[in-house]
C-alpha cells in the first residue's frame, strides 16, 4: 500500500480573501498605488503579511483583483434589458442609480486613482476598463442603435464617438473641484443623453 497523496494545505478562506481585497481597495482609494503597501493591506485586513503574499505575488496584482471585485458589484442593465420599454423608460430606470454612483466620493476617488495610475500601473486601468467601462460601452451602444432605428440618432453617426462624448463629459464633471451632488448629476446626465438623441 502507498500513502494517499496529501493535500496542498488548508483551503483558502473566502472571508479572508474578501477582507484583504476590501482592505487593498480602501487603501488604494485613500493613498493610491504607491501609498498602499502589502504590509499596510495586511494590517488593515487583520491578517499576517505572509497570508497576503501566499495569495498575491505583488501589490499590483492584488489591487487589480480588488478593483475587479468591487466594480463587479455595480449593477448595469444588460443588452437584453435594453429592449424592455422605450428609450425614455429604460433611461428613467438607469440614470438615477448612475447619478448616485457618479456623485459618490468613492467613485470619484476610484476614477481619479485609476486614471492617475494608468501610465505607471497599466494593469489597474486594464482591469477597470475590462470590468467596468466595456460593459457600459456595450450597453450604451445598444441604446444608441435603438435610437438610430427610431430616427433620433443619425443613421451614419459614429457610435463610439458618441459614447466617448457621454463618458468623457461625465468623467470631466465628476473630477471638477466642486463635483455635483446626485440630483445635479442626474440633471446633467439627462442633458447629456438628450444632446446625443437618447432622450426627447
Amino acid at each position: 500500500m502507498t500513502d494517499a497523496p496529501r493535500g496542498r494545505g488548508r483551503p483558502r478562506d473566502p472571508d479572508t480573501d474578501r477582507a484583504i481585497l476590501r482592505a487593498g481597495f480602501d487603501l488604494f482609494l485613500e493613498r493610491g498605488v504607491d501609498g498602499a503597501s502589502m504590509e499596510q493591506i495586511a494590517r488593515r485586513a487583520g491578517v499576517g503579511k505572509l497570508t497576503v503574499y501566499r495569495r498575491w505575488s505583488s501589490k499590483e496584482e492584488l489591487l487589480a483583483q480588488a478593483i475587479e471585485a468591487v466594480v463587479a458589484e455595480r449593477e448595469w442593465p444588460s443588452n437584453e434589458d435594453i429592449h424592455t420599454g422605450s428609450l425614455a423608460e429604460i433611461l428613467e430606470r438607469v440614470l438615477p442609480a448612475s447619478a448616485q454612483v457618479a456623485a459618490s466620493p468613492q467613485f470619484r476617488a476610484l476614477v481619479s486613482r485609476v486614471y492617475g495610475s494608468a501610465v505607471s500601473h497599466p494593469a489597474l486601468m486594464e482591469t477597470y476598463w475590462r470590468h467596468y467601462i466595456l460593459p457600459r460601452r456595450e450597453a450604451t451602444k445598444a441604446l444608441l442603435r435603438r435610437a438610430q432605428d427610431e430616427g433620433t440618432v443619425a443613421a451614419d453617426a459614429d457610435l463610439d464617438v458618441l459614447i466617448d462624448m457621454l463618458a468623457g463629459a461625465a468623467t470631466y464633471r465628476v473630477l471638477q473641484p466642486n463635483p455635483p451632488d446626485a440630483a445635479e448629476m442626474r440633471r446633467y446626465l439627462e442633458a447629456l443623453h438628450r444632446q446625443v438623441g437618447l432622450l426627447p
